[in-house]
């Protein structure tokens, strides 16, 4: 059955996923709590999927590409092992068989690549060193990727940080740690926000500081999966 959840991509969203409900998925062990969704099974989506231990899905193929990063636990393919703040790009066409021996929670993106790309990325956040930013005081930033049709990157807020930005074609922004204030909002670890092109951020980062993982410029070219 096709799902439309927060799919009008010309508003503001704010979801925190403690705050949403567990539902399982076609394989047993794996629960998913969705944020956006188009389509039904195959779907455009933005989804945090937990792993019980000792859970898989079975081999498939990325027809429009996966994106994601290991909020908790080891994440676990014919990759290797991906402990908290991996960055995973699995381009369309690629392959794996998912799953956790120990158990874990990521936050993931299906359908949502450039079907030509090709370029498969695998980062540790937590072991890349961040760059000051310029001319953007108690901010760094750890490039994650960028093409024609977005940047991804992480960036590190210190505490109370003023964070403003235009987002012209709009962008969506994941709490990794700390917590920040945007608008009447308080995001804190795991929530999830997304900006409508136009739009504009004003944020203050909480006092311990915040790590937000964000995309940008990719709203333009968002659209359901063709199958």
């Amino acid at each position: 059955m096709a799902v439309e959840l927060n799919a009008d991509f010309t508003k503001r969203v704010v979801v925190h996923p403690d705050e949403v409900e567990w539902l399982s998925s076609p394989m047993p062990g794996v629960d998913r709590r969705m944020l956006d969704r188009i389509g039904g099974e195959v779907a455009r989506a933005t989804t945090i999927v937990r792993y019980a231990p000792q859970s898989k899905f079975s081999s498939h193929v990325h027809t429009g590409g996966e994106e994601f990063i290991v909020l908790d636990g080891v994440f676990q393919d014919e990759h290797g092992d991906f402990p908290v703040g991996s960055y995973i790009r699995n381009p369309p066409t690629s392959s794996h068989t998912p799953g956790s021996e120990s158990g874990c929670t990521i936050f993931v993106k299906l359908w949502q690549f450039d079907p030509e790309d090709r370029t498969q990325i695998m980062i540790n956040m937590n072991k890349t060193e961040p760059v000051p930013a310029a001319q953007r005081p108690g901010v760094s930033v750890v490039p994650l990727y960028r093409d024609d049709l977005e940047t991804v990157r992480m960036e590190t807020w210190g505490p109370d940080a003023v964070v403003e930005m235009d987002l012209p074609e709009g962008a969506e922004f994941l709490v990794l740690e700390g917590s920040f204030v945007e608008g009447a909002d308080r995001l804190r670890s795991h929530s999830w926000l997304r900006v409508p092109q136009g739009g504009v951020l004003n944020a203050v980062a909480g006092p311990s500081g915040a790590k937000v993982w964000m995309k940008l410029r990719h709203l333009p070219h968002a659209k359901p999966p063709a199958v």
